[in-house]
């Protein structure tokens, strides 16, 4: 397993996890519409989320949502 921090919390994922993964596990939409992720305060273009994860990373995923 890959421990990362995920939105603040520690979150396993599989070992290989990539960028991508992370995003599913904080349920944000699979196409990634709206969707930004950040590896150590860093943005991750959408193009780099095959990355794969390493022990350790602090990685937040935001998702942006429409409402009044």
């Amino acid at each position: 397993m890959t421990s990362v921090i995920l939105n603040g919390a520690a979150q396993e994922l599989p070992v290989g996890a990539t960028v991508a993964d992370a995003v599913r596990a904080a349920g944000a939409p699979e196409d990634g519409r709206g969707v930004a992720v950040a590896l150590g305060g860093e943005v991750v273009p959408r193009a780099h989320w095959t990355r794969e994860l390493a022990d350790g990373e602090q990685v937040e995923v935001l998702h942006a949502v429409q409402g009044g």
